[in-house]
């Protein structure tokens, strides 16, 4: 296989799949070459509950895209989800002596917002910087430069469970991958899909995966509130398994092929075949029961939602509407609730910003592995990730350095 510096990898371990995207680096931007897909047996709700079986997801998804693009993957970056991220806005005040603002000043102003006090078993994942104010005059996305006596820097700040960042970097480690940074997964799945201006006039990201629904808000280009649901795709597969008294792999085809949010859009002489559950035989059910199972779950989610735009206390300010992404945002019906129950435009979010091997990551359930290449490739659309210093590096370098030193 060949070796080149220009490559960048994303590895999105999630509750349903193990994707890994191998990226090839240009002047316009990152050209997908490689794409490796393997089931995830080892999470729940985003947390990693069975690192065999994690690691053994992570090394065949990466062998497949491997041997897709001819290119043998050492460094990576991946994603960190699940109900133990907490995000919150802090800011931070320096003297700058009415002088030129330097990039230090800055760096001092970030730091000065980030020095809060956290739970010990707590780690800072990202520092996001929201608006800068030079003495009296705010809404400033870069004061370098300018002259004045006060620096402010308001930012938004994400942390994790520092254990789970752990076994995220101990699973990739023992395929023999170097992690490079741990990214926020839904600052990945956003940095695909929404546009510039809809960061800009005010947006709404939700990323529906299989066991947790990531929330980022937008405004004025920056990051105003982060948020994660423990309610995903999965919850909806376990609710028909058990209402319709079938096994959890085919309660998954049967949520695909014929699951819709709306009851009230199917008919009601429509049925299809269920398998019983001892796999032996099937049975004819009617299909809106189906959907009658599936709608108060997603009723529960969107719910859920609307409670975590109230308390961001941006909802008045969103002008551009909803975007939702991840496998279950192709679910029929589940865009019109949205609407519906949020009371705002909602599209389909589609990853976007790079080329290659595009057609086979149209679709929103690769969102966040293709945010994590946009990441690595350093080249995001806006000052999303900026400020982010990689306050988990010390953790990741920690890792592996453990790792190493017993191989």
């Amino acid at each position: 296989m060949r070796s080149n510096g220009n490559m960048v990898v994303g590895v999105d371990v999630g509750t349903t799949k193990t994707c890994v995207l191998i990226g090839e680096k240009t002047p316009d931007g990152v050209d997908i070459v490689g794409i490796g897909v393997h089931p995830s047996l080892g999470l729940k709700k985003g947390i990693i509950i069975d690192v065999e079986a994690t690691i053994e997801s992570i090394r065949h998804a990466v062998h497949e895209a491997e041997r897709m693009a001819d290119y043998e993957v050492e460094a990576v970056y991946t994603g960190i989800s699940g109900a133990h991220i907490k995000g919150f806005n802090s800011h931070g005040v320096v003297a700058v002596k009415n002088r030129e603002i330097k990039r230090s000043d800055i760096k001092r102003s970030i730091d000065a917002a980030r020095a809060v006090t956290i739970p010990v078993d707590r780690e800072i994942i990202h520092v996001l910087p929201q608006e800068y104010i030079v003495d009296d005059q705010g809404g400033i996305r870069d004061p370098l430069g300018m002259s004045g006596m006060r620096l402010e820097a308001k930012v938004h700040v994400v942390t994790g469970a520092i254990a789970s960042a752990k076994n995220i970097v101990k699973c990739a480690n023992q395929t023999g991958l170097d992690v490079k940074d741990i990214i926020l997964e839904q600052l990945g799945s956003s940095e695909a899909v929404l546009t510039d201006d809809e960061k800009d006039l005010g947006s709404v990201m939700i990323d529906i995966g299989g066991g947790t629904t990531d929330i980022a808000v937008f405004l004025k280009g920056s990051i105003g509130h982060t948020s994660v649901i423990p309610i995903g795709g999965n919850h909806f597969t376990s609710d028909i398994a058990i209402g319709m008294r079938t096994p959890v792999k085919e309660a998954e085809r049967i949520k695909k092929e014929y699951g819709c949010a709306l009851p009230g859009t199917v008919n009601r002489d429509e049925t299809i075949e269920v398998m019983s559950v001892d796999g032996k035989e099937s049975r004819a059910v009617s299909r809106r029961r189906l959907c009658e199972i599936i709608e108060p779950r997603a009723e529960e989610l969107f719910e859920l939602i609307h409670k975590e735009i109230i308390k961001s206390e941006l909802g008045e300010l969103i002008g551009s509407g909803i975007v939702l992404t991840g496998g279950s945002a192709l679910m029929p019906g589940i865009k019109e609730m949205a609407e519906k129950m949020l009371r705002l435009p909602v599209r389909i979010g589609y990853p976007q910003r790079t080329r290659g091997l595009t057609e086979v990551v149209n679709n929103p359930m690769y969102a966040t592995a293709v945010g994590l290449l946009l990441y690595g490739n350093g080249k995001s659309s806006n000052n999303v990730f900026k400020g982010n210093n990689g306050p988990l590096n010390s953790l990741v370098k920690t890792m592996r350095g453990w790792f190493f030193e017993f191989i």
